[in-house]
């Protein structure tokens, strides 16, 4: 085996076993909270050796603020969809369907974050403050030009803002609430069209805007 091909082997090793890691920290993180997790515990339900682990991430903080990490890249991901040229209408059912479909396909980032936010956000304190106070702002000043412009009825954006994300995330963070209410074991694809077609129209008509014709 040639060194380059020794060294993408181990390359991919290395990634998938960081994947492994921290999908397991994630649910250990979710279940026990910060405090209650341990590497060992972490170790166990990753299937690797606790040396294996601690190879990749030197210390219990290190892989919390790994999972953080990778938590608010995908949050961001699903967030940054409110552009001005999309109008409205689009823009909110781009963003109340991309929320959504992160609670579903990925509760346990939403959960990580919830809980870091209730514990006092003591890792996500300059995140809070810088990006997210500034995204906020930013898409604000969006909402506010279309009202502006008579698109919409005159609302308060952040609140609109905060009333998305905590009717998005709800799915997530109370999903087991939800299923025995619903009395089913897991989520379907039908269940996220539903939801998302429900929180669009009565985020459109609570907004004024009549819904954008597909």
């Amino acid at each position: 085996m040639s060194e380059q091909k020794k060294s993408n082997k181990q390359d991919q090793l290395r990634a998938k076993n960081k994947l492994i890691i921290l999908d397991a920290a994630r649910t250990e993180f979710v279940l026990n909270g910060y405090k209650g997790a341990s590497v060992q515990q972490i170790s166990q339900r990753s299937g690797l050796p606790k040396a294996n682990v601690l190879y990749y991430y030197k210390n219990k903080e290190a892989l919390y603020h790994a999972v953080l990490e990778s938590t608010l890249e995908m949050w961001d991901e699903g967030i940054g969809d409110i552009l001005y040229e999309d109008g409205p209408a689009i823009a909110i059912e781009k963003f109340i369907a991309s929320k959504v479909r992160m609670s579903f396909t990925a509760p346990e980032a939403s959960k990580i974050y919830a809980l870091e936010i209730i514990q006092g956000a003591q890792h996500l304190k300059e995140f809070a403050r810088s990006y997210l106070r500034q995204w906020v702002r930013e898409k604000a000043s969006i909402f506010q030009r279309w009202i502006d412009e008579g698109q919409m009825d005159d609302i308060d954006p952040t609140q609109l803002i905060f009333l998305i994300w905590s009717s998005t995330q709800h799915y997530a963070d109370f999903e087991t609430q939800i299923l025995t209410v619903l009395n089913q074991a897991e989520f379907e694809e039908k269940d996220e069209k539903a939801v998302t077609r429900f929180l669009t129209n009565m985020v459109l008509k609570g907004c004024g805007i009549a819904q954008h014709e597909h």
